[in-house]
């Protein structure tokens, strides 16, 4: 059983539209776990960033990232800030100049650490300007970019990360922003699930829970980053920790993001879409595992209900694994059976099989889940 999660406080984050009806999340609390990703596209290029930002969403992201890293990118951010169909996350690191024009065009957060611009009078500035608009900060530390210090003192660590990150906690402390988010992230499971581990521990020692954003930094290429990211996270969800994710992919971030939603469905901590079981491969199949499930997951695209379906080789597995799922499916040699919570419904030439899948579908939308139906 997961672990009672942590208590944290929560950071409210929307684009300062001027739009009553502007996407809105909420981080941490006993808010739902948040899913996010970051853009790819040349910020400066609004058009194609908030395209991408529109098929972020429809994937299922609940926050997008956006680098501000110079004038081109700035000038496009009121666009993308107007126009965007979730929250927008503003990536700042050194230019503070950056920053106050990301705050300027309405973002619904900074990613930011306070220390890196180093003149305090412009860190004062945007931390200022950000609290005045209501804007929270994320504080990103990687275990790749230490202050030189930390890393002569402490080395590459967890020890070293949580320090970092505390130096720049205190920065906003002091400067009465407590709107914060803390991310620490390694590029190995065990430094990043040690280091958020040891923040939780002192951030509860001092009564500041602020809200933690959980990813693993450059986990990788689609198959190894996600699962050494789904290794990581999950370690931390299943303990309580964490309040938004983000799976970090060196791939198209359309990956990164139904990644999240599996993990977050696999934990029973978020519900969006089908969940599907399949057999492995065996020598009793009687159709193709592989070419059925496939199809399945072309018709789950159409849907958001949380449908549980169970997609079986064979009869020996079919009644029994369909009785755990709303609808099941069992290939045969030229035919199927379909089943519902365990029940044979009726059995199908192999030609007909999906569309008697898809009533069945549709009819289980109707009457278990109507807030989904079309």
């Amino acid at each position: 059983m997961i672990r009672l999660r942590r208590k944290s406080k929560p950071v409210f984050l929307q684009n300062k539209t001027g739009k009553d009806d502007a996407k809105s999340v909420w981080i941490g609390g006993d808010h739902p776990i948040v899913v996010q990703t970051m853009t790819t596209t040349d910020t400066g290029d609004a058009d194609a960033t908030l395209a991408q930002i529109y098929g972020l969403a429809m994937e299922g992201a609940e926050v997008v990232r956006v680098t501000v890293k110079d004038a081109p990118d700035a000038a496009a951010m009121p666009a993308i800030v107007q126009r965007s169909p979730v929250p927008i996350v503003a990536d700042i690191h050194f230019d503070h100049k950056m920053a106050l024009a990301a705050i300027e065009a309405g973002v619904a957060k900074l990613r930011l650490n306070p220390g890196n611009i180093r003149d305090y009078n412009k860190t004062k500035e945007v931390v200022e300007a950000a609290k005045a608009r209501g804007i929270p900060i994320r504080i990103g530390v990687n275990m790749g970019s230490l202050a030189p210090d930390l890393e002569k003192t402490l080395g590459h660590t967890p020890e070293a990360m949580v320090e970092s990150a505390m130096r720049h906690v205190q920065i906003l402390e002091d400067l009465q922003h407590t709107e914060i988010v803390v991310s620490l992230k390694a590029h190995d499971v065990m430094s990043t699930v040690a280091a958020y581990r040891l923040m939780d521990k002192r951030l509860r020692e001092r009564d500041t829970p602020y809200a933690l954003h959980l990813g693993i930094t450059e986990a990788g290429l689609l198959r190894d980053g996600t699962i050494k990211s789904s290794v990581g996270l999950g370690i931390l969800l299943f303990e309580g920790i964490g309040d938004t994710i983000r799976i970090s992919l060196a791939a198209d971030p359309l990956e990164e993001v139904p990644a999240c939603w599996s993990l977050l469905k696999a934990l029973g901590l978020r519900e969006k879409g089908f969940e599907i079981t399949a057999c492995p491969s065996c020598g009793r199949a009687e159709i193709s595992v592989l070419e059925l499930g496939e199809s399945v997951e072309k018709i789950a695209k159409e849907y958001t209900a949380p449908v549980k379906v169970a997609v079986m080789g064979c009869v020996v597995n079919g009644p029994g694994e369909s009785k755990m799922a709303d609808v099941g499916v069992a290939g045969g040699k030229g035919k199927g059976a379909i089943y519902r919570a365990g029940e044979l419904v009726g059995t199908f030439p192999e030609d007909q099989l999906l569309t008697a899948l898809r009533a069945e579908i549709e009819k289980v939308i109707r009457e278990k889940y109507p807030e989904h139906a079309v």
